[in-house]
């Protein structure tokens, strides 16, 4: 989500006029039906489309999850407390399982590696903690495809609990995450993973971080006292479902970020979460991206395309229940010409809402007063939304939803997941694409060309350095902070000095 959101709705009041008069002269169109079943079903293989992009049907969460995570059919190594997870990865080959047992392990630990399998053992009520100190800045980083992380503790980092730098099939679950910095949880042009039965708090920009990725499965976490919760972001056929999201700034954030390698972000279910009390003031480093976020929001779409909310309860969130907004109503965003910035095909169906906008911002407020509405509103819409419909139009306090039609469905169960019946293939790069690859996979998740994330955009980078690749790859290995209204840099020293000045090459070439 880029821009303050507080920007994103300033112009709510000039909007509101308009709204009023469409509503009352021919904008209602609730009598409009949009769409059919079609939109979940599949083949009767349970894919749809030549990438398997799948509506699995017919089957449970659980045969399809044995499509992501290590196989374990290999050694198995122990770490005990006082010894080195690292030097345990080093190691270890293709399918060995790593068992960490109790204890205290104050390192970053790089899986570069496939098919590893890192295990926490708890005993006893007692778990193996990651210990970042403040003085770390990441946990566990991975680059290996078939990974998976469980049954860890892990806190006190300055940037990521878990990063995944473009490997496919992965599995984290099961880690409770504490205060590290960031993120909690970040896979980044990952295909085929699941994020399940986590525990994370006290994230100062988004617990879990969906980035450029696709087939994903969030599940049965719970995600409280961060800024935002989970955020899916430039990603495609994505799930969140079953999640206590609870006591963040902002709960379930569906978004594009103009400016990134990904353009798009279509096909999200967003379904039977507890979305609720989501009032934290927000804490997130100032100047950052969700810095101005409003307390209160339940779920915010911003230019995802056919996002579907379903059978969630969304209560107790003073701003709004729901939000869907486009780009072109965003302030603080150079659009990118290549992302269609507007909300399009989002389907509202049955959610239980209820004390939700009790205490909006102004810009709401406003809204409300020109179109005449009354009382807390559930749900608010501001921009132009081509395709979207809600299923029950009347169910609801809503504004701005006069463009929306009923839909001509009322469930998305047939799809019962999006991740792939089998592994997706490794990635195969090519040594002339290693630095498209290394900047979409580890750079793209901090720096958009134009857009401020969590780093600087891409063109004051290209402005400062020109034509010194040598001086990025450099600092990039060895960063040091030299801005206050920026978060500090992570190394990058776990990667070749080549592939570092491969990435850096590529930057200075992106002309958007």
């Amino acid at each position: 989500m880029a821009g303050k959101l507080v920007a994103i709705l300033s112009g709510l009041a000039l909007l509101a006029a308009g709204y009023f008069i469409g509503s009352k002269f021919g904008g209602d169109r609730s009598h409009v039906i949009v769409g059919d079943g079609s939109r979940y079903s599949a083949g009767a293989d349970g894919s749809a489309g030549a990438d398997n992009n799948s509506a699995a049907q017919g089957g449970r969460l659980a045969d399809y999850a044995r499509s992501v995570g290590a196989s374990g059919k290999g050694n198995t190594i122990e770490v005990r407390d006082g010894e080195s997870i690292q030097a345990a990865v080093a190691s270890a080959s293709a399918g060995d399982v790593i068992r960490v047992f109790p204890g205290t392990y104050r390192e970053t630990v790089y899986i570069d590696k496939d098919d590893i399998q890192l295990s926490g053992v708890i005993i006893g009520g007692e778990w193996p903690v990651m210990e970042g100190d403040k003085k770390l800045n990441d946990a566990i980083l991975y680059s290996g495809n078939s990974i998976t992380v469980e049954n860890f503790r892990i806190q006190h980092y300055k940037g990521n609990a878990v990063m995944g730098q473009a490997g496919n099939n992965f599995l984290i679950r099961n880690n409770h995450v504490i205060d590290t910095g960031v993120y909690g949880i970040f896979p980044q042009l990952g295909k085929n993973g699941l994020i399940s039965h986590n525990v994370l708090s006290e994230i100062e920009d988004a617990a879990i971080y969906v980035g450029m990725c696709d087939n994903i499965h969030v599940s049965h976490n719970e995600v409280f006292n961060s800024v935002a919760g989970i955020e899916i972001e430039n990603s495609r056929h994505s799930i969140v479902e079953s999640n206590y999201v609870h006591n963040n700034t902002g709960g379930i954030l569906v978004f594009i970020t103009p400016g990134l390698p990904i353009k798009t972000t279509v096909d999200t279910i967003v379904r039977n979460n507890f979305v609720v009390n989501n009032n934290t003031a927000n804490f997130a480093a100032e100047g950052s991206i969700v810095a101005g976020v409003p307390a209160g929001t339940g779920i915010l779409n911003m230019a995802g395309d056919e996002t579907t909310i379903e059978g969630n309860i969304i209560s107790g969130n003073k701003n709004a229940g729901i939000i869907i907004t486009d780009h072109m109503n965003a302030g603080n965003i150079t659009l990118d010409p290549e992302s269609e910035p507007n909300s399009d095909k989002v389907a509202i169906l049955d959610n239980f809402m209820f004390d939700n906008g009790a205490e909006p911002i102004p810009e709401i407020k406003a809204l409300k007063l020109a179109t005449l509405t009354t009382g807390n509103v559930d749900i608010v819409n501001v921009g132009k939304s081509t395709g979207s419909c809600i299923l029950n139009p009347k169910q609801y306090p809503t504004v701005g939803l006069g463009d929306f039609g009923t839909c001509g469905f009322t469930t998305t169960a047939q799809t019962v997941t999006y991740l792939l019946p089998e592994p997706a293939p490794k990635r195969e790069i090519a040594k002339a694409d290693m630095g498209k690859a290394a900047f979409h996979g580890i750079c793209a998740g901090c720096h958009a060309y134009n857009v401020r994330m969590i780093g600087p955009p891409v063109q004051i980078i290209q402005a400062l350095y020109m034509d010194n690749p040598e001086g990025i790859a450099a600092y990039a290995a060895n960063p040091v902070k030299k801005r206050d209204d920026y978060p500090e840099m992570p190394p990058q020293k776990h990667l070749s000095e080549e592939i570092r000045l491969a990435a850096a090459k590529y930057l200075l070439e992106l002309k958007n």
